[in-house]
């Protein structure tokens, strides 16, 4: 998908907001969060790394009462390092704040609290262990994504869940180093893995998992499968077609020019009216006229 974003058109379905966010992942979303709600798991919500709002929106539909939901994006603000802003130059060169918050308040009548810095600031803007899931999308570079890790960490609350993006993409090794670096030496351990995202926990997965894995396994439009390795139970799910769960549609539908009325076309007339119309037409015309219809038919 393309970076650019198209400020006139206005999003009516989550599909309409551009950015990187499968079906697959739409699915693990929401059952992660059903799952807390269901669980009674109370807690705030984070993201780290915004983009123009896709993944947010789906997270505050999820949020309860009395629930805070937290971004954390640099916008078109100045990165903290030249590696950074590179990074930020090359794939996010058209991400404004405004942007992101046209699209969320699309859905929403409000914003959620919006942190305009370096994601390395955000354990100053959210409390220790006040939250139940974590989403890490910010910067594909080693140190930053290390230090998001361990922001998640201090952030979440037992029970809560962290989704690492772009884990295992050719293009983010730094990801990838810090993600597996996590879950060999700081404890994180994995419960799914998807294409694009690492979705994993401080806490005992294998309730987690085997309740996952039970729904995986009613379906028939995702490839699963369990491997081990290095006392990690790791679930690898797979889109096979995988259609994105159900979600409200924005304030703009009621907005949508109705579609105009179809005119009724009038039937056509049978060949024995056409001949009786005909034969009065030429009843009614001067002699004169009528000879010459007459020879034309001949």
């Amino acid at each position: 998908m393309t970076a650019a974003h198209d400020t006139a058109r206005r999003p009516i379905d989550l599909d309409d907001v551009p950015g990187w966010f499968p079906p697959l992942d739409q699915l693990l979303f929401t059952w992660f969060l059903e799952r807390q709600a269901r669980q009674e798991v109370h807690g705030d919500l984070l993201e780290l790394g915004v983009y123009l709002g896709k993944s947010a929106v789906l997270l505050g539909h999820h949020l309860q009462d009395s629930e805070k939901f937290t971004v954390c994006d640099l916008f078109e603000g100045d990165a903290p390092d030249q590696a950074n802003r590179a990074e930020a130059t090359k794939s996010y060169g058209s991400l404004t704040r405004r942007a992101f918050e046209e699209n969320y308040l699309s859905f929403h009548d409000d914003l959620p609290k919006v942190v305009q810095a370096p994601s390395s600031v955000i354990s100053t803007e959210v409390a220790p262990r006040t939250c139940r899931f974590v989403h890490i999308d910010a910067s594909h570079l080693y140190e930053h994504v290390y230090g998001d890790i361990t922001a998640a960490r201090d952030a979440l609350l037992p029970g809560g869940v962290v989704v690492l993006d772009d884990f295992r993409s050719e293009h983010t090794p730094g990801v990838s180093v810090a993600a597996w670096e996590a879950v060999l030496n700081r404890g994180l351990r994995p419960l799914c893995l998807s294409t694009q995202k690492l979705y994993a926990t401080w806490e005992d997965p294998e309730p987690v998992q085997d309740e996952l894995l039970a729904m995986l396994r009613e379906r028939d439009d995702i490839a699963l499968s369990v491997q081990e390795a290095a006392g990690h139970r790791l679930v690898r799910a797979k889109s096979k077609g995988v259609k994105a769960p159900a979600s409200p549609r924005s304030r703009h539908v009621a907005q949508e020019p109705a579609p105009a009325p179809a005119v009724p076309r009038p039937a056509p007339r049978s060949a024995a009216s056409r001949s009786r119309a005909r034969r009065l037409a030429v009843d009614l015309l001067p002699p004169l006229v009528t000879r010459a219809v007459r020879r034309a038919r001949s």
